[in-house]
C-alpha cells in the first residue's frame, strides 16, 4: 500500500452470504485521522463492511488491503448481560491494554495513565471505581467505548455506539470518538444518525451493497455543519 495514510484500502469489494451479494464493487480507502461515518437502511451492508475491514470476513471477490502492523479495535454493541460482569469501570478499561501488555499482568504506570485517560475521554472519571452493574446502560456503553479508546488501535471499528444513549452520553462518546482520530487513529463509525456523531471527515452512505453519493456540502452544512469529504465509490 502506498497511498500516504491509508490504513485500509479496498478495490472493488464483493461479499456473497448465502447467495445474496452483501457488497457490490465497493472502492474504499480508510485513512488515519478520520472519522467516518458509515450510513444506510438495515440490509444495506453496513455490518458486512465492517466485518471485512476488521479482517474478520474475506472478500468473495475484489481486494482488501491493509497496512502491515494495523491494530484493530472493534466496538460491537453491547447488552444488558455486560451489567452482570463482576468489575469495575477502572478493570473493564484496564482490559484494553491486554493486547500490549499481556492478560493479567500487572499494568504500567504509562497503562494506568492511557486507562485514566480513556475513562476521562468519555465522561466517567467520577464513576471509575464503580461496578458496572451500578452504571446505567448509557454508562456502560460508555466504558466500553472506553475500553477500546485504551487499546491505541490504528484502527478503530464501531458499530452504532451511541444508539440508544442519553443526550450527556452521546456528546461524551463522540468527544471520545474525536480523541481517538486526533491521536491519528482511522475511526470508523456505523451509526442510523449521523447528528449523534457531531463532526465527521467522511461518511459512506450504502444502499443494496453499494457505495452511493454521500451527502453534498450544502446538505451537510444544513446538519449542525458535518464536515463531510468525498468518499471513493
Amino acid at each position: 500500500m502506498h497511498s500516504s495514510g491509508v490504513v485500509v484500502r479496498l478495490s472493488e469489494v464483493c461479499v456473497d452470504i448465502d447467495g445474496h451479494r452483501a457488497l457490490d464493487g465497493v472502492d474504499l480507502d480508510v485513512r488515519a485521522g478520520v472519522l467516518t461515518a458509515v450510513v444506510g437502511a438495515n440490509g444495506s451492508g453496513k455490518s458486512t463492511l465492517v466485518s471485512v475491514l476488521a479482517g474478520l470476513r474475506q472478500p468473495t471477490s475484489g481486494t482488501a488491503e491493509m497496512r502491515h502492523g494495523t491494530a484493530i479495535a472493534l466496538l460491537s454493541q453491547h447488552t444488558a448481560d455486560s451489567a452482570r460482569l463482576p468489575l469495575t469501570v477502572t478493570d473493564l478499561v484496564s482490559m484494553g491494554r491486554w493486547r500490549e501488555r499481556g492478560a493479567f499482568r500487572p499494568l504500567r504506570r504509562s497503562d494506568r495513565t492511557i486507562v485514566a485517560e480513556a475513562v476521562a475521554a468519555v465522561g466517567l472519571s467520577a464513576h471509575a471505581s464503580r461496578p458496572l452493574g451500578a452504571l446505567s446502560g448509557g454508562q456502560r456503553q460508555r466504558a466500553f467505548l472506553a475500553q477500546a479508546l485504551a487499546q491505541h488501535a490504528d484502527l478503530l471499528l464501531l458499530d452504532e455506539p451511541t444508539s440508544g444513549l442519553d443526550d450527556a452520553s452521546r456528546r461524551a462518546a463522540a468527544s471520545a470518538l474525536r480523541v481517538a482520530t486526533d491521536r491519528g487513529a482511522a475511526v470508523v463509525v456505523v451509526t442510523h444518525d449521523l447528528g449523534e456523531l457531531g463532526d465527521v471527515d467522511a461518511v459512506v452512505t450504502l444502499a443494496a451493497g453499494r457505495i452511493v453519493d454521500a451527502p453534498t456540502a450544502q446538505d451537510t452544512r444544513a446538519r449542525r455543519g458535518w464536515n463531510v469529504s468525498s468518499v471513493e465509490g
